[in-house]
């Protein structure tokens, strides 16, 4: 796959939510559908600014791999994409939950079976291709992260947000709390 291209703007951004959003990935609703879940998500919770961002952007990374039809049966790190997508625009406030969301799922999957047992079936599959469950030491090591209880916090939304019964904000309402996060 070719690498991802810094995004440049909002518009570019959300050109890709226009582009993209409506596919699937292995859940009852559209990405762009879970991705705004997520948000409101954060939101309903107060989560703050920053959060309910890397809420709304932490799938991004999957544009990429849809854009250059990635196999699914690989992990191609949409994590780690989506943080190069993001971080000319975005402070570290927003990329670094984003980057750290699939270590979160392997973290949580470590620490409680109840956890791993409450996964998506298409949630366990991608699991398996990120490296499972963590080890002891990776565990200690993501809990001294900066960002861990974001990255936990942005991983419980992305759990709930995939319910088609479930509402979300439309892409535009989140439109000026970007603008008001992005880089100067």
């Amino acid at each position: 796959m070719s690498e991802a291209i810094a995004l440049k703007s909002i518009d570019e951004l959300f050109s890709l939510f226009e582009q993209y959003g409506n596919e699937h990935y292995g859940e009852g609703v559209s990405q762009s559908l879970h991705m705004r879940q997520c948000a409101t998500l954060a939101e309903q919770e107060d989560a703050g600014d920053a959060l309910i961002a890397a809420a709304l952007l932490h799938d991004i990374g999957h544009f990429h791999a849809y854009e250059h039809n990635a196999n699914y049966e690989q992990d191609f790190h949409h994590e780690r994409v989506g943080v190069t997508m993001l971080d000319t625009l975005f402070p570290k406030q927003i990329t670094d939950p984003i980057r750290l969301h699939v270590a979160a799922k392997r973290y949580l999957c470590a620490k409680d079976d109840g956890y791993l047992n409450s996964l998506s079936e298409a949630s366990k599959q991608s699991l398996a291709v990120q490296g499972g469950p963590m080890t002891e030491k990776q565990m200690r090591s993501f809990e001294q992260s900066n960002s861990f209880s974001n990255a936990i916090a942005l991983r419980r939304y992305d759990d709930e947000g995939k319910k088609i019964d479930q509402g979300a904000a439309p892409l535009s309402y989140f439109r000026p709390l970007l603008e008001r996060l992005i880089k100067n």
